[in-house]
């Protein structure tokens, strides 16, 4: 089953109160928008998170394409996780990981499923990411 998923995350200070939304396509273009919060936690986690719980949502074994504004969620589950685990989790200053709790969890979750990323500009033009932007904002004040 093909899917489109768009994904963001926002928080009010960083750290601060966050959220995160996702606007979420099925094969036949049904639209599901799923958003949450947490009380102290930063802008990255809810980008992390976003993707995490929109992958949660769908059958495993489907294929998945994931809009994102996020340079680190993109860059990060695309290229750096893949040294990330030969290196047991140590980043390239050999310091943990940031995050490492939730690139766990989306890199599984990447491999129950085949996924592709795509980098769209935030704040722009783009209908979807924007909701899922208006989506992550409302969650931090629920």
């Amino acid at each position: 089953m093909k899917f489109k998923i768009y994904t963001d995350g926002a928080c009010s200070g960083n750290p601060g109160p966050g959220g995160w939304g996702a606007v979420i396509f099925d094969k036949d273009n049904t639209q599901k928008n799923i958003s949450g919060n947490e009380k102290n936690t930063t802008n990255n986690r809810m980008e992390l998170l976003a993707a995490i719980m929109a992958l949660k949502k769908i059958k495993s074994g489907s294929d998945v394409v994931i809009y994102t504004d996020s340079t680190y969620v993109k860059n990060g589950i695309t290229d750096w996780v893949i040294k990330w685990k030969k290196n047991g989790w140590k980043n390239s200053n050999k310091k943990p990981v940031k995050n490492k709790d939730l690139w766990i969890k989306l890199d599984g979750l990447c491999e129950k499923n085949n996924v592709s990323w795509k980098w769209v500009k935030g704040h722009s033009t783009n209908k979807y990411n924007n909701l899922a932007d208006e989506l992550a904002t409302q969650a931090i004040k629920n």
